[in-house]
This record gives C-alpha cells, sequence and structure tokens, in this order.
C-alpha cells in the first residue's frame, strides 16, 4: 500500500510538474509583449519599501488611474494587490529587474492554477484524461487565457485572486491545512476585494468534517488569522490615504464619476443590465473584411466564449452540499460583480469571471463522470480553439483595430 501511495505521489508531481512548463510556456508566448506598461502595483510596492503610501513624481499618462491627491499619487488597488509586488520592487531596488515582467507573472499564474487544479482533480478521481481534461479546460478552454496574458496590473489581480481561491480548497479538500488555506484566501480577497464574502463558504467547508467544537473553532482560528490581519491592514491604509477605513480611492480617480456607466455610483443596480447583457448576452461581430468574426472587445457572452459550460447544468453530484455551495459562491460573486458601473472595459468576453472559475470546475468534478466522453473532446476542443483565436485577436493583430 505505501509503495503504491508512494508510485502516486511521484506520478502525480511528475505530470503536474510538466503542466506546468506546458502551461507556463504557452501563457508566456501568447502576448508579444513584455506587459510592462500598466505597472500600477509595482510602482506603489516599491513607494512603500521607501517608506511612502504614494508617488512623489507624475506618472506617465498612461497610467490614467492613479490617484493625485495632497501632493501624492495613489492607487486605487487594495493593499493586497500592492503586497503581492513587493517581491518584485525588492528585485527593482537591487537592480535586478529592469520593467513590470506582467506576461512572466501571468505565465506563473497559469502554471500554478494548473498544478492545484490537476491536484484537486486527483481527490475526485484518478482517471486521467477526466483530470487532465478539468485542467486544460479553464486556462485554455475559457476567457481567462486571453484576458490573463495580456499581463496588466488589473489582469493580474484577478489571476491572484483565481489563484488564491484555488489554493484555499486544495488546502481544504487535499490537503487540510487551515493555516495555509486562510493564507491562500487573504491573497485572493487582497487582489479582489469581493471575495471576502466568500469567507462563510471557506469555513464551512473547512469545519463541516470536525468531530468536536474544539477542533472547529481551532481550525478557524488558524483559517483567519492571516486574513484578518489582512483587513485590519488594509482598513488602515484606506485610512492613512484617504481618511477613511472604507474608501479604496476608486471614486477618487480622476474623471471617473463622469463616465457613463458611473452615472449612479460606482455600485448600482442600474448596472446589472450592463453586465448581464456583457456576460451573457453580447455576441461576437462581424466585420465586411477578413476575419470577418471577431471579438466584440467589451464583453461577450462566456456560453459562447466557452461551450464546455454546458456541462455545467448537469444532473447530480457526489456530494450535493458541495456542489450547492459552489453555485451559491458563484451567485455572490455575480452578484456583486454586476453590480459595478463598468462591465469590464477591453476585454475578451467578460474578464471578472475569471474568479468565477474555481467554483465552475469544482461544480464539474462533482457532476462529471470519471470516464470522458467523445461528445466532451469535441466541445473542448472547439472552447480551446475559439480562445486561441481570441488570445490571437486581443494580443497579436493590433487588438482588433
Amino acid at each position: 500500500m505505501k509503495a503504491e501511495l508512494a508510485e502516486r505521489k511521484y506520478t502525480d508531481t511528475l505530470i503536474a510538474s510538466c503542466l506546468f512548463l506546458i502551461v507556463f510556456t504557452i501563457y508566456l508566448r501568447s502576448n508579444p509583449d513584455s506587459g510592462a506598461t500598466y505597472d500600477y502595483t509595482l510602482r506603489i510596492a516599491e513607494a512603500l519599501l521607501d517608506g511612502r503610501l504614494g508617488l512623489i513624481d507624475p506618472p506617465p499618462g498612461w497610467l490614467n488611474e492613479m490617484i493625485p491627491l495632497n501632493g501624492r499619487y495613489y492607487s486605487a488597488f487594495p493593499l493586497g494587490s500592492v503586497l503581492t509586488m513587493l517581491p518584485l520592487a525588492l528585485l527593482r531596488k537591487a537592480n535586478v529587474l529592469a520593467s513590470f515582467p506582467g506576461t512572466l507573472i501571468a505565465a506563473f499564474q497559469a502554471g500554478a492554477a494548473a498544478v492545484l487544479f490537476f491536484l484537486i482533480a486527483g481527490s475526485y478521481t484518478r482517471n486521467l484524461p477526466r483530470r487532465i481534461s478539468l485542467t486544460i479546460f479553464p486556462l485554455f478552454g475559457t476567457w481567462m487565457w486571453a484576458n490573463l496574458a495580456f499581463g496588466g496590473a488589473w489582469h493580474l489581480a484577478l489571476g491572484f485572486a483565481l489563484l488564491g481561491q484555488i489554493g484555499a480548497l486544495y488546502f481544504i479538500i487535499v490537503k487540510k491545512n487551515p493555516m495555509l488555506s486562510g493564507a491562500c484566501f487573504a491573497l485572493a480577497f487582497g487582489n479582489r476585494t469581493e471575495t471576502l464574502l466568500l469567507a462563510p463558504l471557506f469555513l464551512y467547508l473547512l469545519t463541516r468534517g470536525d468531530e468536536t467544537g474544539a477542533d472547529r473553532w481551532q481550525a478557524v482560528d488558524r483559517f483567519i488569522a492571516i486574513p484578518v490581519g489582512l483587513g485590519v491592514s488594509t482598513l488602515l491604509y484606506n485610512y492613512l490615504r484617504f481618511d477613511s477605513m472604507l474608501d479604496f480611492g476608486y471614486s477618487r480617480i480622476p474623471g471617473v464619476l463622469d463616465e457613463p456607466w458611473y452615472r449612479h455610483g460606482i455600485f448600482s443596480v442600474h448596472a446589472i443590465p450592463g453586465n448581464m447583457k456583457a456576460m451573457l448576452f453580447e455576441s461576437w461581430k462581424w466585420r465586411e473584411t477578413f476575419p470577418y468574426l471577431v471579438p466584440n472587445g467589451f464583453g461577450g457572452s462566456i456560453f459562447l466564449q466557452s461551450p464546455f459550460l454546458i456541462y455545467l447544468f448537469g444532473r447530480g453530484a457526489r456530494d450535493r452540499a458541495i456542489k450547492l455551495l459552489a453555485w451559491l459562491a458563484i451567485a455572490i460573486l455575480t452578484l456583486v460583480l454586476w453590480l459595478h458601473g463598468n462591465p469590464g472595459g477591453w476585454q475578451v468576453s467578460y474578464r471578472y469571471a475569471i474568479e468565477l472559475l474555481p467554483w465552475i470546475v469544482l461544480i464539474l468534478l462533482e457532476t462529471r463522470p470519471d470516464k470522458v466522453k467523445p461528445t466532451e473532446w469535441i466541445i473542448l476542443f472547439v472552447s480551446i480553439t475559439i480562445n486561441a483565436w481570441a488570445t490571437y485577436w486581443f494580443l497579436w493583430s493590433g487588438r482588433g483595430q
């Protein structure tokens, strides 16, 4: 038995390593640009190393989301996004790094996500085709490919939110470790604040199998330690910049409230129809000249972008509670995203839905049987082809101009 387990572990490690290298390489080669342009978070991280919360000198004109206030220039990105850039800021200080390696970070995020998806799938099935299919699907068969590979600060924040959620699930479902699960959860909500609303769901998953109340409370204490620390630090960070703990600065971006989608405020129920259209109903656009059919560029139905999502609506579940919880997570995140005035700007399909992918994969793992049917491979191939073309159009062809 021990020899068999050791062999399984060795095989999984070998395959996971290969997946990381393959995914990393493809994502790195998916964008001919370095991603160095939109380096908001790295600039603020460098300022933080110098003991400042904002920039002294005016940033370049293309960084038009910097907030001028009291002789400083601040970022609307939350503290967690800045902290993730501290290692790169240290490398810049040491003159090891010349510029913001956005596409390199995106490639690393994708490779790490591949490893975690593969290992989580291994806790459901030993069927290798099934594990591979549900690993490559979110990475190459969805809107994640084109958007994450862009490598800007906004895209990397979504990548860290994705990675944090997958990591939190891994350290609950595969290797139970409340402290590491909490650290991953902190990575997620530190980059995308709305994922904080999923805390009760992670706590439920973490504690539902514990036999005694003492075990549950110990797991909860370990899980929340790092998130609470980051949360308090974020509130203090906001207060020191804007004199309000709950002010993240987004409404202070010059001209942002003059934009038509924010006429009812940053968050509003009036934004729901526009976001719903961008996420569920927007189609690609037709041109009179080659290549004729191209992504819209400002939204697009995730179901048209990824036909494999049809399997989300399969019946049954190995653990009905987990499947319902995953749907609840999707509903919570989607509602918050739909309330946000801007449906995503320049993007392929609906880039905010990147953070839904851990829960989408969890539903597929709960629902789908071990054996991958030929029709599934065909639909997966179609999904990958659609997103390969979208990635080329978005990143290689002058971004559709």
